[in-house]
């Protein structure tokens, strides 16, 4: 009886390492792979990059992204695993796919004068990089969790990581929308907005504290009762006529007592008219029962002259969860 188990053992012990060995080499392509998606997303939104210089860098990342497919082809799945295998080859390809038809488009657009026409040209392309994210999670990730659960391997990759990692080449799915491409072509055209120009910039629309959704008040003290998955959660605005991009947002707490709390995060980019929200996790630290202020600021665009409406300040008072 001790030599079967001893032989059972090993090889469940063999066959969860070569899982996780496997699984540790996705990894690592996913993981370089989106990187390369947030080159992509910094390039778009870079201020004042000419159109010739962006065609070029994607260019380049389609380079760098037909490596990553080049690896994944290299990879030997567990037998189990071969058609998940061949869904992270394809989500590899449709980024490359969509990363060439983006250059292309890039230099297709140079003679055609409808910034519409232009914008959704590019918005194609850019679907193809936002369905490589759908086919990794819905082609690979979730089938993987499910095989790997049904031959009971659990825990992490070798890295330490997810054991099923994820790989999220779009930062944000509206880029892949013809009005966040119409913004950018505009841009490229040498326009400073898609609209009339300035007045530009964000307007602070609400903070409210999650999970119970109570909006704070500027004018009256809130009571937030303190649990563990306290967070707060900041709409924004672009009130203006232009896109903005790479936008701070800072969550300041003012205590009588110890040091005040201070959090950064940052708006990727928003379209002109659009909202969106920012949250801010893991706020620790608080003073209970002593009143506290609150302070929420955007922070304001090159060009943005109205700034009243960019910061607020909210009288607070911290209580036990009960």
């Amino acid at each position: 009886m001790l030599l079967v188990f001893w032989i059972q053992s090993c090889q469940a012990s063999g066959k969860t390492k070569t899982y996780k060995s496997y699984m540790t080499k996705v990894a690592d392509i996913g993981s370089t792979s989106q990187q390369i998606g947030r080159q992509l997303g910094q390039a778009l939104l870079a201020p004042g990059v000419k159109r010739t210089q962006l065609q070029q860098q994607v260019s380049g990342l389609a380079r760098q992204e037909q490596l990553d497919v080049n690896r994944a082809r290299g990879i030997t799945p567990p037998g189990a695993l071969r058609d998940e295998q061949q869904a992270v080859i394809q989500a590899l390809q449709y980024r490359v796919s969509g990363l060439a038809g983006l250059a292309n488009a890039l230099g297709t657009i140079g003679n055609v004068k409808n910034n519409d026409q232009a914008a959704a040209l590019l918005a194609t392309q850019m679907r193809r990089l936002l369905a490589s994210d759908v086919i990794w999670d819905d082609s690979f990730k979730g089938p993987a969790q499910a095989e790997l659960a049904h031959q009971g391997v659990t825990g992490t990759n070798d890295n330490g990581g997810p054991l099923v990692p994820p790989s999220g080449f779009l930062q944000n799915a509206e880029l892949a929308s013809t009005s966040a491409m119409t913004s950018i072509v505009s841009r490229l055209q040498g326009a400073s907005t898609a609209g009339t120009g300035c007045p530009c910039g964000t307007g602070l629309v609400s903070t409210k504290v999650l999970p119970a959704g109570t909006e704070l008040s500027t004018v009256s003290q809130t009571t937030i009762t303190v649990t563990v998955s306290m967070a707060f959660q900041v709409t924004v605005k672009n009130t203006g006529n232009s896109q903005v991009f790479s936008v701070p947002v800072t969550l300041t707490i003012e205590q009588a007592k110890g040091k005040n709390i201070v959090k950064t995060t940052k708006i990727d980019f928003l379209n002109p008219g659009d909202e969106t929200t920012v949250t801010f996790h893991n706020v620790s630290n608080v003073n209970f029962a002593s009143s506290a202020t609150l302070k929420v600021e955007v922070k304001p665009v090159a060009g943005e002259t109205k700034t009243d409406n960019n910061s607020a300040d909210y009288p607070v008072i911290f209580s036990f969860g009960g």
